[in-house]
Formats: structure tokens, C-alpha cells, sequence
């Protein structure tokens, strides 16, 4: 397989996993606000709102939800939380929600896990 396919796979393996991830969250009472937002400095794969919860979520899907756990860096939890900046800026009606930040870890074969308020900012 070239390395083109394998993006191209994995790419939509991603994307699959962020609408089960969507879908369970709204079986959650979540209202999903967007997905897949893009900033120059991150990107966010799912925002979801409940209440006055606004939680910017990222999905994280492996072999096992151990591996899934380990799959977000510190790194990547600041580029998220640069793109929830830019997202609050275009979204400015959502600005003075509670801000959280989730992730959803699936494998195969096992109900998703939703972690609510994973991290904080540093």
C-alpha cells in the first residue's frame, strides 16, 4: 500500500470514529456545534454543547482504550486549546459558556468512553 492510501485510510478511519463519537455524545444529551473546526494553530474534532457546557472534544481511536488514553500529548492538548481560542472568537455567542475540554477514546469492539474535563489549561 503507498503511503497515499495509507493517509487516505486513515483519514477516513479518523472520521468514522468522530461520528461514533458524535453519535454517542447526542445519546449523552450533547448538541454537537461543529466538527472538524481547522485554525492555522490546531484543530478541534468535535464541539459539543449541554446546558451552559460548551466542551471541545477530541477523539482518540486505537486498538484499545488503554492505547487510545495514551494518544494525546501535551503538545496536542495546547494546539487544541489555541484552536477553542479561535473558535470562541468566530462563535462569540458561545464565549461566556462553561469551557471544557473532553475526549472520547474508542476501540473495537467496546462501547465509547467519554471523558468529561480531561485536562485543564496549563
Amino acid at each position: 500500500m503507498s503511503n497515499r492510501d495509507s493517509r487516505r485510510r486513515a483519514y477516513g478511519f479518523g472520521r468514522a470514529a468522530e461520528r461514533r463519537a458524535a453519535w454517542w455524545l447526542r445519546l449523552k444529551g450533547y448538541r454537537i456545534v461543529a466538527k472538524d473546526f481547522r485554525a492555522p494553530v490546531g484543530e478541534i474534532d468535535l464541539v459539543a454543547r449541554r446546558g451552559r457546557v460548551l466542551a471541545l472534544v477530541e477523539v482518540k481511536a486505537r486498538a484499545s482504550l488503554t492505547e487510545a488514553a495514551h494518544a494525546l500529548g501535551a503538545r496536542q492538548r495546547r494546539r487544541i486549546e489555541r484552536a477553542g481560542t479561535i473558535f470562541l472568537q468566530h462563535r462569540p455567542e458561545l464565549a461566556a459558556m462553561d469551557l471544557r475540554f473532553d475526549l472520547v477514546l474508542l476501540a473495537p469492539g467496546r462501547w465509547p468512553r467519554h471523558i468529561a474535563d480531561a485536562w485543564r489549561i496549563a
